[in-house]
């Protein structure tokens, strides 16, 4: 019997590639670069079986191209809005996705960023480079207070909650504003506010939204009007929930006092940008998920999704489950 064909849009952690390998005849992207729309278009006709990333858009007239074998797309991330999926669910397509198993490497890497701007740990680096550390002095690269002070996070899912525990070791008050999220008593101690009152309080204001309509530029000149001048803005959610023009603008005039960003909108973030010419802002190329073990599961899991679906079985991580007959 055939094995079914499948197209994986970039290189797959061990030991998920060698598993998939042995089971899919599948086409695998060798390069760094995401393929080109031209490309997806070409690679997916006559596949029963897509495993994609977050850089790679899989909209109708990709999944018409498909033709009608495709059983199942995969998507190696939590975060599905690089997928049309109400084109899937009405072509009765399975869409999967790596919820949970990135929460809390996320969480982790959103407060080393609050850290790292808070204390200025960068500028500190790049200090010393550039041969500036002459002598110590009590006012040279003053950071900000994180113990005690104000966190409001912005999404209060699974990743927001964690940033939310790992705040309780600094002794810090923790607001949250989520409208698809109550209070529950599993959470960790959080007020809900709403979004104004959050911002106006907060000194550290983090992003753990997913990006949507409803959330596409959420924080844009009036919302940043509303921080505090000291504050400072985490975004490990999706580069679009920030206005870049407006957060350009706030951190350049001194209207909040910086930010540190894992996703930017575009992604990635152009050299001749703005926003690189700015010194309270942090820059990282979208990598709080990237520990070796989480990339790892996160790999797996799009591939246990994958041969789900090819099986006619139901994704252990289905976005769409309306997909299925009750």
């Amino acid at each position: 019997m055939a094995k079914p064909k499948v197209f994986v849009t970039r290189r797959l952690p061990e030991p998920a590639l060698t598993q998939l390998l042995d089971r899919v005849q599948a086409d695998v992207w060798p390069h760094a670069l995401p393929p080109s729309r031209s490309t997806l278009l070409e690679k997916v006709r006559g596949l029963d079986g897509l495993l994609c990333l977050l850089t790679d858009p899989i909209d109708d007239p990709i999944m018409a191209a498909a033709g009608g074998r495709l059983k199942v797309i995969s998507n190696c991330a939590v975060g599905v809005d690089n997928i049309d999926l109400p084109a899937a669910t009405r072509r009765g397509i399975p869409v999967g996705n790596t919820p949970g198993i990135l929460t809390e490497t996320t969480a982790d890497f959103a407060f080393a960023l609050l850290m790292a701007a808070a204390r200025r740990v960068v500028a500190g680096d790049q200090f010393v480079r550039q041969g500036k550390w002459q002598t110590w002095g009590l006012t040279q690269l003053l950071g900000q207070e994180i113990s005690g002070a104000t966190l409001g996070i912005i999404g209060f899912g699974r990743i927001g909650q964690a940033v939310a525990r790992r705040a309780q070791g600094f002794n810090m008050r923790v607001l949250f504003y989520d409208p698809r999220h109550p209070a529950s008593p599993s959470a960790p101690p959080a007020e809900k506010v709403e979004l104004e009152e959050l911002l106006m309080q907060s000194d550290f204001v983090s992003l753990h939204t997913p990006l949507n309509p409803g959330t596409h530029h959420l924080i844009g000149a009036r919302q940043l009007a509303q921080m505090k001048p000291t504050a400072i803005l985490i975004n490990t959610a999706r580069g679009p929930v920030v206005d870049s023009q407006a957060l350009y603008q706030a951190l350049n005039t001194g209207q909040i006092g910086a930010a540190a960003l894992d996703v930017t909108d575009p992604e990635p973030v152009p050299l001749n940008h703005p926003l690189l010419t700015l010194e309270n802002l942090i820059i990282t190329p979208h990598i709080a998920s990237a520990s070796r073990a989480t990339r790892g599961k996160m790999a797996q899991m799009a591939v246990d999704n994958l041969l789900a679906g090819l099986a006619g079985q139901p994704l252990p991580n289905c976005v769409n489950p309306q997909v299925y007959p009750r």
